[in-house]
């Protein structure tokens, strides 16, 4: 009998093993399962090293400082109009014809038919200089007064851009200081400060900069474009994208996520320095470029978070 309860109890015991192996193995893989549906999937970046500049960006409106005013040099009718907006003309270029009023009250064929007269009444208006024409102020027909502008000729390499500075600035801009020009289209020019306006805006306190461009064809006035001029520039620095440095409510305390696995990252208090183009310069800690840190998915994450990556 005791034998028996002996063997009885053995297998009792075996089976309470077993039982507590097989609780064990599926309280683990439920434990390996709840991290992975509780991770959160993010993108990752690496911390990069090199040159970082730091710019103005500033709004400018183009203008020609060159332009041509054409006048009526008498009182009477145009008989002709030789051009239209836009058109390039030359230095001596004919623009107009002005017959006076005298001319047109005798009658055009009095005039060329009595061999008396002398002066037939119509005179021609040139081109003072070679350009664009920007406007035309009178048609073919107008009656027009000596004086009267007919038309302006702008000067196309005269074009350059004027931005408006706040004077707080005044100590990190200069005349000769190169800049770049990125106009609506998507072009990029090279340009640089030509000068510097001795008054102020009175309303907004802002310097006005006159920025040259290096090359001005095609480009028309009264066009906005932005105009970036270098405040900084560093050699090597090691910087991170923007998008993932988070910050507190106040933006006084900044901080990245870092991986130090495949599904752990945990909080990094960084110092950060100038920002450029989406890019921001790391001062402290010192980074690797090996450095794994979370680009998106990072809002709202708790020190230690567990993480699963989506894109590398």
């Amino acid at each position: 009998m005791s034998t028996q309860f002996n063997k009885y109890a053995v297998k009792l015991l075996l089976v309470s093993f077993i039982g507590t192996m097989f609780q064990g193995c599926a309280n683990s893989n439920s434990t390996t399962e709840d991290n992975i549906i509780n991770a959160t999937p993010v993108t990752i970046t690496n911390v990069t090293s090199g040159p970082l500049n730091q710019y103005l960006e500033l709004s400018a409106t183009s203008v020609f400082q060159k332009k041509s005013i054409v006048r009526s040099i008498v009182t009477g009718f145009l008989t002709s109009v030789e051009i239209n907006p836009g058109e390039k003309v030359s230095r001596g270029q004919l623009l107009f014809s002005v017959t006076t009023k005298e001319a047109a009250a005798i009658g055009e064929n009095s005039l060329q038919n009595d061999s008396t007269f002398k002066f037939k009444g119509e005179l021609y208006i040139k081109a003072p200089i070679s350009g664009t024409v920007s406007s035309i102020s009178h048609q073919r027909g107008d009656f027009v007064v000596e004086g009267d502008e007919l038309a302006s000729v702008a000067e196309q390499n005269s074009l350059v851009f004027n931005l408006q500075a706040p004077y707080e600035l005044s100590g990190s801009v200069r005349v000769g200081m190169s800049c770049e020009i990125v106009l609506p289209d998507g072009r990029h020019l090279r340009g640089s400060i030509i000068s510097i306006l001795p008054s102020m805006n009175m309303q907004s306190q802002t310097l006005t900069l006159v920025v040259k461009p290096t090359d001005a064809q095609n480009i028309p006035e009264n066009l906005i474009a932005q105009v970036n001029i270098l405040k900084y520039s560093k050699s090597n620095v090691f910087t991170l994208p923007k998008e993932s440095i988070l910050t507190d409510e106040t933006q006084t305390i900044f901080w990245v996520m870092k991986l130090i696995d495949d599904t752990t990252a945990v909080k990094v208090l960084i110092k950060r320095g100038i920002e450029s183009k989406g890019l921001v310069e790391i001062l402290e800690p010192t980074f690797s470029v090996s450095d794994r840190i979370i680009y998106s998915g990072n809002y709202g994450l708790e020190d230690t978070a567990k993480i699963t990556i989506i894109s590398r």
